[in-house]
């Protein structure tokens, strides 16, 4: 098996999976600005072994993404075994697990965190996965989920399946119920790191260049996982290295965001076509975060339905 994860310099600055978010388009963004490594949307198991088109687009990728990780959701062990196969088939870095999901929709189909109350089915897919595949397999969990008989943690999780051939875990540090918002639990994350051998990344909660090394200085990470921090500020990756190789690090002008922004629209439109430009939509919003009449520019480019729209628009406004 190769793990590519040991050849990185520490601390390791990876893309956190993201639904409708993290696409071809916005991982090469990302690596561009210093991403160490980067996740794919979460893919369905189910999709990939009902051969649906959609799913398969999902796990496409440029080779300048790599190395990339495909992660898988579900909660069959025999479809993620079959799924690791066809991520390791078209040349991914690394498969990864779902344990950590909140959504609604993938909570109730007994994906994500739900399964982090069941630990034996956890173990089983996690050993139906590395059992299939020669490529790492990684895992992405939650501090913790309560159950009515008490709770869950990351550390019960980590002890079932610790054992297991698992490269790398990321952790959120925000348990089920906290969703995306409250404090992180980095006793909960040091704890993760203490116990397993492999590599260690925090999650969540990371939006400037000091909360990334907070999380590093109080955990003892090996690395971080970059999520909605990054949205707009796709950058974010190379000041969180500038901050920690020289103690400081530039602000992106709305010259500089202008120039990611259409690049990000460009590359979109180029994968997608029409469907890339109404995705562009909330990214565009994104960037324009914290600007002086972004409501107004926001307004038009909401209803922007060509690259050229959206092009006339950002260089009219900015």
């Amino acid at each position: 098996m190769k793990n590519f994860w040991q050849k990185f310099k520490k601390p390791i600055l990876a893309l956190a999976p993201m639904a409708g978010i993290t696409d071809s388009a916005f991982r090469q963004i990302c690596k561009k600005y210093g991403a160490d490594i980067v996740y794919s949307e979460m893919v369905s198991i189910d999709g990939l072994h009902y051969n649906s088109a959609k799913t398969f687009d999902l796990i496409k990728f440029n080779k300048k993404e790599k190395p990339i990780v495909i992660q898988l959701f579900g909660s069959k062990p025999e479809l993620f075994a079959k799924a690791a196969k066809e991520v390791e088939k078209i040349g991914a870095d690394g498969v990864d697990i779902n344990f950590g999901c909140p959504a609604p929709k993938i909570y109730k189909n007994m994906g994500g965190v739900r399964l982090m109350r069941d630990l034996d089915l956890c173990y089983k897919i996690i050993k139906a996965t590395c059992l299939a595949t020669n490529i790492p397999v990684s895992i992405k969990i939650r501090a913790a989920i309560n159950l009515p008989q008490g709770k869950v943690t990351a550390m019960d999780l980590v002890k079932k399946v610790g054992k297991l051939p698992i490269s790398a875990i990321m952790i959120h540090g925000r348990s089920y119920e906290q969703g995306f918002g409250g404090k992180i639990d980095f006793k909960a994350i040091k704890s993760v790191k203490k116990a397993f051998k492999g590599i260690v990344l925090g999650n969540g909660g990371i939006f400037t260049p000091e909360k990334a090394k907070e999380m590093i200085e109080k955990t003892g990470v090996d690395g971080i996982g970059l999520a909605q921090g990054i949205l707009g500020k796709l950058w974010l990756f190379k000041q969180i290295k500038d901050y920690l190789d020289f103690g400081k690090y530039r602000e992106f002008d709305m010259a500089k965001i202008k120039t990611v922004a259409l690049k990000h629209t460009e590359l979109c439109y180029k994968l997608k076509g029409a469907v890339g430009i109404l995705e562009m939509r909330k990214h565009l919003g994104w960037y324009l975060k914290g600007f002086e009449n972004a409501s107004k520019i926001r307004r038009k480019l909401m209803v922007a339905d060509s690259l050229k729209q959206i092009k006339d628009i950002l260089n009219s406004e900015l």
